[in-house]
Order: C-alpha cells, then structure tokens, then sequence
C-alpha cells in the first residue's frame, strides 16, 4: 500500500475509536452503532462481559453506563495500528477511565468512583468505504474503586437547568 494511504486509513481508525469512546461517554448510542460492526465482538473486563454482536454490545453499554446516575470519561491514548490488509487492520491502544457513579450501596451510600487503566485490543474491518470496530476489549492494568464523599456534587450535561453557567 502507498504510505500516504497507509497514512489516511491509519488516521480514519483513530477518529473510528474517537468516536467509539464520545458515544460511551456521551450515551450515544446511534453513534455506537455507527462504529461498530453488525458482527463485532467484544470482551471487557478480562472476559468477565464478552458479548458476539453489535447489540448486544450497545445494551450491555446502555444498560451498565446509561443511567443519568452514572458518567464516565473514556480516553483512548497512544495507538499502535497496523494495517493487515485493505479492509483489515489491528490495533492496541492504552485505556484510561474515570466513572462516577451516584448508586448508593452499603459500603459507598454516596456511590463510587472509578479510576482505571487497561489496554485495548482492536480489531477493524472496512466496510461499503468505512472503517468499523469488528472487535474490541481491554486487560485491566489496574481500577482503583473509592466511595464518593459525602456531601459531594456531580454536576451534568443530562442535569435540568439550574439557572447557572
């Protein structure tokens, strides 16, 4: 392949995986099916969620980071992207996550927050002239898990308005 064009499908698979992490983090979930393959597979957390098609990954997604009690931030750094064929390509990527959650429980009755790194293992696949994520997944490096302090307030983009800025 031109390296020029190397250049532009590697470009494409990281505003691919851009777009994969704002749809997390902002419930988007249309965008999430954009980016994901009707066939992709996933594996989070070690293996502890896998899941073989495109919608059951957006439900276990919706339903685990949906609620307006939780919010996340998903950054996505350092890729390493190889292309294997003209509509193939492979990726790792190193993972940072911060979630939010308000969900009391008996040992965090103000909820939690998460702080983790992981890495990604991605694989793409090209279709109709588009790059989707044919698969995707992390290893845990670490998650450091904390209750959230009391009197603690987490104000949202999902928050009705408040009358500030």
């Amino acid at each position: 392949m031109d390296p020029l064009q190397e250049l532009i499908e590697i470009e494409a698979i990281k505003q691919l995986k851009a777009r994969y992490q704002r749809a997390v983090d902002t419930k988007d979930w249309e965008l999430m099916r954009s980016v994901l393959a009707p066939e992709a597979r996933s594996v989070y957390s070690d293996g502890k969620f896998s899941f073989d098609n495109r919608e059951d990954i957006i439900d276990f997604l919706s339903k685990g980071l949906g609620s307006p009690a939780i919010q996340s931030m998903h950054h996505a750094h350092t890729p390493e992207i190889e292309l294997t064929s003209e509509t193939t390509a492979k990726g790792i990527w190193y993972l940072e996550d911060f979630v939010l959650s308000e969900h009391p429980s008996e040992s965090a009755p103000h909820g939690t927050v998460l702080h983790g790194t992981g890495i990604y293992h991605d694989e793409y696949v090209k279709i109709d002239g588009q790059w989707q994520i044919a698969r995707t997944g992390y290893e845990r490096i670490f998650e450091d898990v904390q209750p959230r302090a009391e009197g603690s307030r987490l104000r949202t983009r999902w928050d009705a308005d408040e009358g500030s800025s």
